[in-house]
């Protein structure tokens, strides 16, 4: 399968991402420059962490109109599977590719730590291959990662299943106390209404190797590999 990674100026997990891919996935990736128009023949898109453009305005709010991402419109229109992660979800909500917003941390520090996850909601391309049974571990580092959106919003993504990720404990219980940032909900990762877009906050190409403390992030990005085979 073939991956397009897209990178922005300031974007700093892009060579994880190609990295993960080619070495761990061994699938074919391609950077994408933030200035191109075209997409190339690829079958799945990831939007990776940094903090493009400077998080000038807002995190995500200059990469969101770069020429680039009219192709990643059109590719997730297609039906194509995309992921945007930690900035890569704040660019999402920014293009409206996603709904609802992410906003400063509560206590506005930036939280870097190793985070249980309940995988939850629908599935998703990025989804299907995680275990419904158990948190799953992977690595948040964020500063504005407080998901929000208005009460309307939030209950139609629970109540389509577009909450696919939630903040939760090792034993995989959804509770305030192992939400990180104050996100409603417990929220750290959604889908849009089709199911093919997901943003996440966490980390999953930081959890693919065991020699880097979990392999449970590598699940997600092998869920686009099978839905596609």
């Amino acid at each position: 399968m073939r991956f397009a990674v897209v990178s922005f100026p300031g974007s700093n997990c892009d060579f994880d991402c190609v990295r993960v891919v080619r070495e761990v996935l061994c699938q074919p990736a391609r950077l994408v420059w933030h200035t191109e128009h075209d997409l190339g023949a690829v079958d799945v898109v990831l939007l990776p962490g940094g903090f493009s453009y400077g998080d000038y305005l807002r995190c995500g709010a200059i990469a969101a109109r770069a020429p680039v991402m009219e192709a990643v419109r059109r590719f997730a229109a297609a039906g194509g599977p995309v992921l945007g992660i930690c900035n890569g979800f704040q660019v999402l909500t920014e293009a409206g590719l996603l709904p609802g917003a992410l906003g400063r941390n509560r206590g506005l520090d930036f939280v870097c730590a190793d985070q249980w996850l309940l995988v939850d909601g629908r599935e998703t391309p990025f989804t299907r291959g995680a275990p419904r049974d158990r948190a799953i571990k992977v690595p948040i580092a964020h500063h504005d990662g407080r998901y929000f959106a208005d009460a309307e919003t939030l209950d139609r993504l629970e109540g389509s299943g577009q909450v696919v990720f939630r903040y939760a404990t090792a034993s995989g219980e959804v509770r305030a106390e192992a939400n990180p940032n104050g996100s409603a909900h417990n929220i750290a990762g959604i889908c849009n209404a089709a199911g093919n877009v997901v943003g996440m906050m966490p980390h999953p190409e930081r959890a693919a190797e065991s020699l880097l403390g979990g392999v449970d992030g590598r699940m997600l990005l092998e869920g686009a590999i099978g839905v596609l085979a």
